[in-house]
Order: C-alpha cells, then sequence, then structure tokens
C-alpha cells in the first residue's frame, strides 16, 4: 500500500544550504522507490489558514517510507533544511486500492451504537 511523506513548510528567505538539500534529495529516494508528487507547491487554502508549501513524496509503502526517513543519507541532509525551514513532516500510509469511505461510516456508526 503506498505511502506518503508530507511536508508542510512555512514561508523563508532562500538560503544556499536550501538548494544543497534540493540538489541532494532525489538520490537519497532513490534506493527506497520515492518520488515527488507535489514539490513546493503554493497551496489554495479553502479552511482555515495554511501559511507555506507543501511537497508530498510517494513510497511503495511505510516501510521504504521510514527507511528513507531514517537512512543516514537523508539524516546527512537533513539539517540543511531545517537549519533555515519550520515545518512539520509526517509519515502515513494511503488506502488500499478499493477503498469505501462509506465501509468507515457503517463500522463507525455501528461502533457508536454498541
Amino acid at each position: 500500500m503506498t505511502a506518503y511523506a508530507i511536508a508542510h513548510l512555512r514561508p523563508t528567505d532562500p538560503h544556499p544550504e536550501i538548494v544543497t538539500y534540493i540538489e541532494k534529495i532525489q538520490a537519497t529516494l532513490d534506493p527506497f522507490g520515492g518520488r515527488f508528487l507535489v514539490h513546493g507547491a503554493e497551496v489554495e487554502v479553502e479552511e482555515g489558514s495554511w501559511p507555506g508549501t507543501v511537497v508530498v513524496l510517494a513510497f511503495p509503502d511505510m516501510a521504504q517510507a521510514r527507511g528513507w526517513y531514517e537512512s543516514p543519507a537523508y539524516q546527512e541532509i537533513l539539517p540543511l533544511r531545517t537549519r533555515h525551514i519550520e515545518g512539520d513532516v509526517v509519515l502515513v500510509p494511503g488506502v488500499p486500492d478499493g477503498y469505501d469511505p462509506a465501509r468507515t461510516a457503517a463500522k463507525l456508526r455501528d461502533a457508536a451504537a454498541a
């Protein structure tokens, strides 16, 4: 089941270390089957507030996503970003093929009635 790394990065001034981080990140993703789906896109806020940009990476599964984030190669370049950009990063599993939200709703309704 596909897994995702999602980052909400706050606005900042460009810094040379961020450029170096961007230059090096793909090499850290490749061994784990990671790929960019969204990279630094400006968001359209429909509800609430969202200062900054979003990055979404896809991985074959949660083990690969964790493996990438915890890898020595990624941990080596991570400070290049974290020293200059404030943000939040989460790893999250996707839903399986054929996912039906109505089934989830039914389970929640049944649990609430019990």
